[in-house]
């Protein structure tokens, strides 16, 4: 009896702490999501190229803040959905960076993006191509579109995580870039 004791203890210490193990990793979130943690911080630093072509430009140069950076997709549907309140921000003299995230990693061709300014308006001072998604991952954005408010000192001073909607957005925005000069 004692040897079926001894040799079962080893397989009973491994249950115990794999069930301990177990509730522990249960009861803790791994995933922790914080869609507001680049506000306070600075722009990255990228190069990116310009939508039409060219050598890559300093993102920071080209934000010349206080400044909207908008990140978007031509086949994003809620980026057009955005573009009568990004034009309403524009008609008051916001300067308004455009990032063109592209499609899953694949740039968006610079005729899609045409078509799409085109069709919903062009508010963009600047547009820049991120064929990787740098700017998305380096600005922290969830999704898109996103919308950051970047201070004259470069410092990402707000965000809005989704399209802008309605008045009260831009007012918010407005409200942002006041405070970011």
């Amino acid at each position: 009896m004692k040897r079926w004791l001894i040799a079962l203890l080893p397989l009973a210490a491994m249950v115990a702490l794999a069930c301990l193990f177990g509730f522990y990793a249960l009861r803790k979130s791994s995933t922790r999501i914080e869609p507001d943690f680049t506000v306070g911080k600075p722009a990255p630093e990228l190069m990116l190229p310009y939508l039409e072509g060219g050598p890559p430009v300093s993102l920071l140069a080209e934000i010349k803040g206080p400044a909207l950076v908008n990140v978007f997709a031509s086949w994003c549907p809620p980026c057009a959905q955005e573009s009568p309140q990004l034009m309403a921000l524009q008609r008051q003299g916001v300067r308004i960076i455009g990032i063109d995230e592209g499609k899953a990693g694949v740039k968006d061709k610079p005729q899609d993006v045409a078509d799409f300014l085109t069709r919903w308006g062009n508010p963009f001072t600047v547009i820049l191509t991120d064929e990787k998604a740098q700017a998305t991952i380096d600005f922290g954005a969830t999704g898109l579109p996103e919308t950051f408010v970047v201070d004259s000192r470069g410092m990402i001073v707000g965000k809005h995580t989704g399209p802008l909607l309605n008045e009260a957005d831009v007012t918010a925005m407005m409200t942002m870039l006041k405070a970011a000069r």
